[in-house]
């Protein structure tokens, strides 16, 4: 597997808000120092995030998103009796961002509210689409994989509760969309000679590999953070001046990246190429 310089966690944020507390920025390069925050003076939004990656995020960077870049396809597509229902990721993308264009903050509004893909969400209590699969509702293969892992993925289409990650997946969608071509995304696009590329994570999988258990508590301390970074043979992190799910999320994930990116395993998992191009892959998925 090619080297990269720089590696890069951005925890995401669906929230309708200009500005979103739930985004976190953590980079580190090579070696073992702990990865840090990148702050931003006015706070995060999905459009400054999208200007940084263009304007100011170092090289040759492996940047993973936590959240899904496309939604589940199966056998009869992603919306099943839509006539508008596209046949590939990217042209997912395309399709969320022009019928959201006049959303703003790269905002999904207009989107779930649509009357044939709101059949397909469930959107809130007593507000469920005819078309979302009863239970959790449809998954990806990767997020069956991460299940089979012990994690707990959750629904695209599911808008509402704790562990919903539906609006936070499709406004990604939207900044997807808008990456210049310097930027590609994995496995819908090859990985390049050189260059950055981003990928899907999910915070889980760097916790698990940390040690983090399946049902205990999110690092809220600089101590805990410390400990899974050790997991991870990181030196101790820079005290941070407040710790929230998201910052810790962001600095174990980056650290995660640089330690398992080198597996060749990880770039090719069984099943992938069924799904390559449609429903996209979870890095470090099995």
């Amino acid at each position: 597997m090619r080297e990269f310089s720089n590696f890069i966690a951005i925890d995401w944020s669906g929230a309708k808000t200009p500005r979103q507390k739930g985004i976190a920025v953590a980079v580190c390069g090579l070696g073992n120092a702990a990865p840090v925050l990148v702050h931003s003076a006015t706070g995060w939004s999905r459009t400054s995030v999208l200007d940084w990656l263009k304007l100011e995020a170092p090289g040759n960077a492996l940047i993973g998103f936590d959240l899904s870049p496309s939604l589940p396809f199966g056998t009869n597509g992603f919306f099943p009796g839509w006539d508008r229902s596209p046949g590939t990721a990217k042209e997912l993308w395309r399709l969320i961002d022009e019928l959201c264009a006049d959303d703003p903050h790269l905002s999904v509004t207009s989107f779930v509210a649509h009357p044939e893909a709101r059949r397909h969400f469930r959107h809130a209590k007593g507000d469920c689409g005819d078309l979302f699969e009863p239970g959790v509702g449809r998954l990806r293969e990767t997020e069956r994989r991460q299940a089979a892992m012990g994690t707990s993925p959750s629904s695209c289409f599911n808008l509402i509760g704790a562990a919903q990650v539906g609006k936070s997946s499709l406004t990604g969608m939207r900044l997807l969309n808008r990456l210049p071509s310097k930027f590609p995304v994995w496995p819908f696009d090859d990985v390049p000679e050189t260059g950055s590329l981003v990928i899907e994570i999910y915070t889980s999988l760097a916790a698990r590999a940390a040690g983090i258990r399946k049902g205990l508590a999110k690092m809220r301390d600089g101590e805990s953070l410390d400990a899974a970074l050790a997991k991870l043979d990181n030196e101790p992190h820079t005290p941070l001046t407040k710790y929230d799910d998201h910052s810790t999320d962001a600095i174990l994930s980056a650290a995660w990246l640089r330690k398992v990116s080198p597996d060749p395993t990880l770039w090719n998992p069984p099943g992938l190429d069924a799904v390559r191009h449609t429903e996209g892959w979870t890095f470090g998925a099995r």
